[in-house]
């Protein structure tokens, strides 16, 4: 019996649904085309997954991940990074349990199609995982990710990095996509920049200066949205 799926379908609500779906695009031609929703918000997912995570199995991952539901994608999401954490717990560390979710979730990235589950999940798994390691496959992914999210999963799993203080790979993949077209993009990369700058206004500062110009607006407005108030009219002004 696979518990996550069980508990996921038995706290659907029906009444969340159509704000759910309207939230996430789904309408003709928008980014979340054609998904479906359960009406289950992230907080009930995350206490769903809280209960059921250690008695779920790769398998139950995998019927999971394929489901047409957002909510029950999401879950096996987060199940899968609790999994990989408690591997990593350094009273006992279990890289090869490690490897298998990295290797699981660069497999499912077909099913990692919105802006939350990229957000939720990218960061506290391969950006966890990339620390110590080589990070050129986020680089792959933001330059020749096949959707979108593959390349958003490129940028906000940098997100560890800055929390560690490390910056240069933020201000890299971000201008590997600094002329990207679509707005989600564009979010994303002012938000890790505007996290970059939190640690770093000077290192900000000097990487905005030859780029500000240039930039995507929403992605300057992100960008900056920390820095004083005249300073953030300056450059919007320009």
């Amino acid at each position: 019996m696979n518990i996550l799926l069980n508990e996921m379908l038995s706290h659907a609500d029906p009444v969340q649904v159509e704000g759910l779906s309207r939230f996430f695009k789904t309408g003709p031609g928008q980014y979340g085309e054609g998904d479906r929703f359960l009406g289950i918000k992230v907080p009930v997912t995350r206490a769903v997954v809280k209960g059921c995570w250690r008695q779920t199995c790769f398998d139950d991952l995998e019927e999971c991940i394929a489901s047409e539901y957002h909510e029950v994608r999401l879950a096996a999401l987060l199940c899968l990074v609790a999994i990989f954490e408690d591997a990593g717990k350094k009273s006992g560390r279990n890289e090869g349990q490690q490897q298998r979710c990295v290797d699981f979730y660069l497999a499912h990235t077909d099913r990692i199609n919105n802006w939350d589950l990229v957000d939720l999940s990218c960061y506290p798994l391969l950006g966890v995982w990339l620390l110590d390691r080589d990070r050129g496959l986020l680089y792959d992914l933001a330059r020749n990710g096949r959707t979108i999210w593959e390349q958003r999963i490129g940028i906000v799993s940098t997100m560890t990095f800055i929390r560690h203080g490390q910056l240069d790979d933020t201000f890299a993949i971000s201008d590997i996509l600094l002329h990207h077209p679509h707005d989600l993009i564009h979010k994303a990369v002012g938000w890790l920049l505007r996290e970059a700058g939190k640690r770093d206004g000077s290192a900000l500062r000097a990487w905005l200066a030859p780029r500000a110009l240039g930039m995507p607006r929403t992605m300057l407005r992100y960008a900056i949205e920390k820095f004083p108030e005249d300073e953030r009219r300056m450059y919007m002004a320009k």
